[in-house]
């Protein structure tokens, strides 16, 4: 496929699928509009990367459909001064849209296989204000970030995550897997870190195994 139906196939993928699905935040579609998706995918999947549906990325994961991700990235309600840490960021194009609408983003990677495709991915589309952590990596950061995504349905959300929030920070996760998960927002108040869930989500689990798990470093 051309270059010019990509960036064809992008604007339909926005109009068509995520801006009816009460998406709405105008740097996010922006972003949505500009980062090539064909780029995150397996290159025998390039023609279908702009469809309604999840891709198999290896290693027993997966690229969340558009939709999935674009309600997930709204809930964070990143701002752009944010520090963005992007968990389970896959090939990533989670992390290439975040850099686009937050000041910079440190992406966590267990598989080290999909730790390069991510760095080498986000280096071919100019994503210089994002960064790919792998597990020994990971250990070492303290953060604080002011926002937290996970890229895949968890069982929950350990201490050591919610601790790195910054004062006001935003933790967005799916909790459970399939039809039964739900999206849901922590947020560190002066008070604590208190929680709200948002809406049902089918997210495929972070880990390759059948039932969600800790992203654990």
């Amino acid at each position: 496929m051309a270059d010019t139906d990509y960036s064809l196939a992008r604007k339909a993928m926005v109009d068509s699928q995520i801006a009816v699905s009460s998406v709405v935040e105008p740097r996010l579609l922006s972003a949505l509009l500009t980062i090539p998706r064909e780029v995150f995918v397996p290159e025998h999947r390039a023609a279908l990367a702009y469809s309604d549906a999840q891709h198999d990325i290896g290693h027993g994961r997966k690229l969340a459909s558009p939709v999935e991700f674009a309600r997930r990235a709204q809930l964070a309600a990143i701002n752009p001064a944010d520090r963005v840490l992007d968990v389970a960021c896959g090939t990533g194009y989670s992390s290439a849209v975040l850099s686009k609408i937050a000041a910079s983003v440190v992406a966590y990677e267990n598989d080290k296989h999909l730790a390069r495709i991510a760095v080498h991915n986000l280096s071919r589309i100019g994503a210089a204000n994002a960064a790919v952590l792998t597990h020994e990596q990971a250990a070492l950061d303290a953060g604080p970030y002011d926002v937290m995504v996970f890229e895949g349905a968890i069982g929950n959300v350990q201490d050591t995550y919610l601790q790195r929030l910054a004062p006001g920070g935003r933790l967005v996760a799916v909790i459970g897997a399939g039809r039964t998960g739900v999206a849901a927002v922590w947020i560190r108040t002066t008070d604590g870190v208190v929680s709200r869930t948002h809406f049902n989500a089918m997210l495929p689990p972070i880990m390759s195994n059948d039932a969600p798990e800790e992203f654990v470093f």
